[in-house]
């Protein structure tokens, strides 16, 4: 399974690769730390789950997702910010997220939302 990773922020990054390691054995992950090296990994390996920021420096997290669903209109799409669920999650999932997971609860919450999608999309389609 090939997971992106995509946070300005490096550190965020390599925690959120740390949590779902220990999830998912085998898993392979890249990273990008802005919306155009989101499209660049999109261009050239399948992934099954993208993880997204919506603070991102140059294009929002938000702009990022409209051309992601535009482009992969399949691939599931896990919003990620420290902002409040009440301001954001509902606008990330009218714009075509999967999830919106808040990072201080990521340990907890991103891999049972990861599992869910999978297991709702493994069931409308196959995702190799």
């Amino acid at each position: 399974m090939y997971i992106l990773i995509a946070d300005d922020h490096a550190n965020v990054r390599r925690g959120l690769r740390e949590i779902l390691t220990d999830a998912f054995s085998g898993a392979h992950f890249s990273e990008a730390a802005n919306g155009d090296e989101v499209m660049a990994q999109l261009a050239i390996s399948q992934y099954r789950v993208l993880l997204l920021d919506i603070n991102m420096p140059g294009r929002s997290g938000l702009e990022v997702l409209q051309d992601v669903k535009h482009m992969y209109p399949k691939l599931p799409v896990i919003m990620v910010s420290v902002q409040p669920e009440n301001q954001y999650a509902s606008r990330c999932l009218r714009a075509g997220a999967s999830a919106y997971v808040n990072k201080n609860s990521a340990s907890e919450e991103l891999a049972p939302a990861i599992r869910k999608i999978l297991d709702g999309a493994m069931s409308a389609r196959d995702l190799n």
